[in-house]
């Protein structure tokens, strides 16, 4: 099964910064980056990343771009879904805030599998953001497992009705049980494991691609000084 690594830079940070401004950035103050040797060790000691040996990659202005990514590289034959996905950000991005995570659950599951991708559709009807482009990507039923790898300042913004087992599966559930199923199928459990203290995450098997998320409305300018570190192990 294939890998793929999923940053944001809002990771980084001493603590979490509030959302700003469309066309600001945070404040540094309080939410100084990491220095250049704590990214590098993180990249390489725990996401078993190598500069000798970049991975294809992209990096992208909100995280949403993410999921065009995986698109573009299934369309493309070089990633085959489901696949493994280990998302490192101080947001879960499964859309618990604004709009929720109802539409994808009302909506997007009432279509066919093959549809669910239909990611332009769901910018038009702007429904689809950096904030819940993972809950569609769960929905396309193109992730086979989720690895979720937190800051101990990141809230609890996993939505609870897609929890089962005590955390340890997502399956999202349908609206209409009964008419979505008989015409979809059941909608998969997606194993799930989330890690919330700093250096308790190390890779379970190397990464097929990577790819970073600069979130400026949640990372101060200073934190772009990061971004070339981790071009490193890209091939960009």
């Amino acid at each position: 099964m294939q890998r793929v690594l999923d940053i944001d830079l809002d990771f980084f940070l001493a603590e979490c910064c509030p959302l700003a401004e469309v066309g600001h950035r945070p404040s540094v103050q309080g939410h100084e980056p990491w220095a250049a040797e704590a990214v590098r060790r993180f990249m390489e000691e725990d996401c078993m990343l190598s500069r000798d040996h970049p991975l294809p990659g992209r990096v992208f202005e909100t995280h949403d771009g993410a999921l065009a990514y995986w698109k573009e590289l299934m369309e493309a034959g070089r990633l085959k879904a489901p696949f493994h996905v280990t998302h490192v950000d101080a947001h879960s991005d499964l859309g618990i805030g604004y709009p929720g995570p109802g539409y994808v659950l009302y909506n997007v599951l009432s279509l066919p599998p093959h549809r669910r991708m239909e990611i332009d559709r769901f910018y038009q009807e702007k429904k689809l953001d950096e904030a819940n482009y993972l809950l569609f990507a769960l929905a396309a039923r193109i992730v086979f497992s989720l690895d979720n790898v937190r800051r101990p300042f990141s809230r609890n913004d996993v939505p609870q009705q897609i929890l089962l087992n005590d955390g340890a599966y997502i399956r999202l559930p349908q609206a209409f049980p009964d008419l979505f199923e008989r015409a979809n199928g059941p909608e998969p459990l997606i194993p799930y494991r989330e890690y919330k203290e700093d250096g308790s995450f190390r890779a379970a098997a190397p990464y097929d691609f990577v790819s970073l998320a600069i979130s400026p409305r949640y990372a101060p300018q200073a934190a772009d000084e990061l971004v070339p570190i981790f071009k490193e192990y890209m091939l960009l």
